[in-house]
């Protein structure tokens, strides 16, 4: 059998040592500019992801370093001519004493479109770490868009999290009713905060090995600056190392 060819593929690798600027290394449909000492902001420069299209990140913070990494604006997953699945995979990596903090700009699937995304998380147990991720399902009176993703994370090389959360059409929990159709998820640590309700569909729950983790489902993900759901109420706003 012929493997599959994906329709454009990107692979971005972020690069960060103590004392240095990061060092980005990038081709395809995603780019990096260094936007301040230990910022660093993700620039599409092609309309990706498409059906086919996959996307390959890794990000390596070296001990005692610092990265704090966004993008300018959110992603849109798009079906294809071919196929309507596209994929990503992101792999971080912390040193000893490093520090990472992402929290980029909403995925959002469109009607139709399928997303897979796979991300691993491998860190040193004095580390401090933030991933935050958001996805919308559908725009504006869309519903039948569908994602997947699985998060994978690693402290001293002892696991820490197996988690996976899937929205939208094809979905375990799919409903024409009353399915969720946004997720905030936050990944911290260390955290030492104890388990919290914090609203209709939003919870925190420490981690055996240390941390926390914050999920938030609703219909669509709350607009920034006004009260709604989950209202920020359960997640870190930073994290740091001593």
């Amino acid at each position: 059998m012929t493997p599959r060819i994906p329709l454009l593929r990107t692979e971005l690798r972020i690069s960060v040592r103590a004392g240095e600027s990061a060092r980005v290394h990038a081709s395809g449909g995603l780019a990096a500019r260094r936007t301040g000492p230990d910022a660093v902001h993700l620039i599409g420069t092609a309309a990706t992801p498409l059906g086919g299209d996959e996307l390959d990140i890794t990000v390596e913070v070296g001990p005692g370093a610092r990265l704090v990494l966004r993008s300018v604006a959110a992603s849109i997953a798009l079906p294809g001519a071919a196929t309507v699945s596209s994929s990503a995979r992101w792999h971080f990596e912390v040193g000893a004493g490093g520090f990472l903090d992402v929290d980029l700009e909403p995925m959002v699937v469109a009607g139709g479109a399928r997303h897979r995304v796979r991300s691993t998380v491998a860190f040193a147990g004095d580390a401090a770490i933030r991933l935050r991720e958001r996805v919308q399902i559908g725009r504006a009176g869309e519903r039948d868009g569908g994602w997947r993703g699985d998060l994978i994370a690693d402290v001293d090389g002892v696991p820490l999290l197996r988690h996976r959360l899937e929205l939208g059409a094809g979905g375990v929990t799919d409903d024409a009713l009353a399915s969720a159709r946004a997720l905030d998820s936050e990944l911290v640590y260390p955290d030492d905060r104890p388990a919290a309700v914090l609203g209709a569909g939003a919870v925190r729950v420490p981690l055996a090995a240390g941390g926390s983790l914050f999920t938030g489902v609703a219909g669509a993900l709350p607009v920034p600056g006004r009260a709604g759901t989950w209202s920020g109420a359960g997640r870190s706003t930073a994290v740091s190392v001593g």
